[in-house]
């Protein structure tokens, strides 16, 4: 099951289950849009990959057991181990490459 992380890792932009802005890699790795387009290049600095709009997770309960209610989103906050710079490198390095192909 999804964390559903709060924050973007990189620039730390608050991302609640409900917001349309959050992107993630198939680790769950957890970026704004504005960062995975204007500084990543669409590469996770973490493991390389692509990136994905995050689902949301409805805060609605349409069926039992289902739901932010019974499943909250994580209230951890993850940050980037790496600088600005070395974000840029890692993405540049890998950025021509189709994040299928990656």
């Amino acid at each position: 099951m999804l964390a559903i992380r709060p924050n973007c890792e990189c620039c730390d932009k608050d991302l609640p289950p409900d917001s349309t802005e959050a992107c993630i890699c198939s680790y769950e790795c957890t970026f704004c849009r504005d960062c995975v387009e204007n500084l990543l290049n669409n590469v996770c600095p973490n493991c390389g990959g692509g990136f994905s709009p995050r689902p949301i997770r409805p805060a609605k309960v349409y069926r039992d057991g289902v739901g932010l209610q019974y499943h909250p989103a994580s209230t951890v906050r993850v940050h980037t181990q790496y600088s600005a710079a070395e974000l840029s490198e890692f993405s540049d390095s890998i950025k021509s490459i189709k994040a299928e192909n990656r």
